[in-house]
This record gives C-alpha cells, sequence and structure tokens, in this order.
C-alpha cells in the first residue's frame, strides 16, 4: 500500500510545484510566471497506487491590459495602417485620460440620433397646431406675444 498524494506540476515541468498528502490548498503567485497561457497537471495518487490525472489551462496577466482601437485580430489590411495602442495597470496611480481608450462613436448612434431628430421635425410640421379652443387663450394669443 502506498500513501495518497496529490502532485501538482506547472508547465510541464518533470517537478512538481507541490507534493502533499491530500487534501490540500495551494497558493501558485502567479507573479513569478510569464504573461500568457500556462497549465496544470495535477496527479492524484490513491492509497492503491491507482494515478489519476487532470489538465488545467489558465492565462496569466499580471502585466498592464492592453487595449488596440483600428485594428482587430485577423483583419485584412492595406495602405497606411493607424491604430492605438494602450496600456493600463491595476497598480498605476489613476489617470483619468489613460484610464479609458477612446474609440469613434458607433454608427448605431448616428443613426439612433437621425431618427430621434428626423422624427422631432415631423412631429412639429405635423401636429404642432393649436386646437380652436385654446387658440385665443393667454399662453398662445398674439396679443401676449412681446416679440410681434
Amino acid at each position: 500500500m502506498s500513501e495518497p498524494r496529490i502532485r501538482v506540476y506547472l508547465d510541464e515541468a518533470p517537478d512538481p510545484v507541490i507534493d502533499q498528502r491530500p487534501p490540500t490548498e495551494i497558493a501558485l503567485d502567479t507573479k513569478r510566471l510569464a504573461d500568457g497561457e500556462h497549465g496544470l497537471r495535477i496527479e492524484a495518487q490513491d492509497a492503491t497506487g491507482q494515478v489519476g490525472v487532470r489538465r488545467l489551462r489558465f492565462q496569466v496577466r499580471n502585466g498592464p491590459g492592453i487595449t488596440v482601437s483600428g485594428l482587430g485580430d485577423g483583419t485584412v489590411v492595406h495602405g497606411t495602417l493607424r491604430f492605438m495602442v494602450n496600456a493600463f495597470g491595476a497598480e498605476e496611480p489613476f489617470e483619468p485620460h489613460r484610464a479609458e481608450s477612446p474609440s469613434p462613436i458607433p454608427v448605431w448612434v448616428w443613426v439612433l440620433s437621425l431618427l430621434i431628430v428626423a422624427w422631432t421635425a415631423w412631429y412639429v410640421a405635423t401636429l404642432w397646431s393649436v386646437p380652436a379652443d385654446y387658440a385665443k387663450t393667454p399662453t398662445y394669443s398674439t396679443s401676449m406675444n412681446p416679440f410681434k
């Protein structure tokens, strides 16, 4: 009979980063890892010597967040290529002009704004008539209008 063990291997390394009896809690400091994709191979051995294996992939992003405006992944381009790159880290002091990446106003906002302006113009042109019952009230009467 063997002793139950849990072994955790990082990025296909031959030696485990953890080799303990179950149950165990693991604290993996990702600040020592390069940003990018990494993997864990977890091997659990029971008292009979049987071994189970589980693999987990994860992304490390300890560096500043990077945004790119004006160029997408896999985009086909030609001519002069202009795009904006911004990076902002969580541990940097807050600077409002760097906190957000500017981007153009989406087309749907322009279309919606145009529709609202067109509807307002239509409404004013077709439905802005004073009912006869109110035409002689001080609110609508021309005698109360100081501009006439």
